[in-house]
């Protein structure tokens, strides 16, 4: 499965972004998706994860109660909706499609490009 991410961009602390990552190729629902960031001199590290049916998430606790996953499997398309967003939350943003419902980006197949935000403060 291919995998393109967009929607980063420049915003100020307090305001929101919606970052989407659509897939093309095989079956999209078989996958479980992740989110994944990663800032300057740090590792990638788990943002949030969304079952294949929509029914399940999973999110980093920097990021719960801010951030909210979802998907349309008749779009092919995963979402990240983020909200009240800090100078901490600036780095590239990732999508993945793998198999197994987890944090751990290593379980994680296919990989989308990454989308840069930028939070000033």
């Amino acid at each position: 499965v291919q995998l393109q991410a967009s929607g980063g961009g420049l915003v100020q602390a307090g305001g929101s972004l919606r970052l989407s990552c659509a897939a093309f190729g095989r079956t999209f629902s078989y996958y479980v998706m992740g989110w994944f960031r990663q800032a300057p001199g740090k590792e990638r590290e788990f943002v949030a994860a969304i079952s294949g049916s929509g029914a399940g998430t999973y999110y980093a606790d920097t990021v719960k109660g801010r951030f909210t996953i979802s998907r349309d499997n008749a779009k092919n398309t995963v979402y990240l909706q983020m909200n009240s967003l800090k100078p901490e939350d600036t780095a590239v943003y990732y999508c993945a499609a793998g198999t197994i419902f987890g944090t751990n980006r290593y379980t994680y197949d296919y990989w989308a490009q990454g989308t840069q935000v930028t939070v000033s403060s």
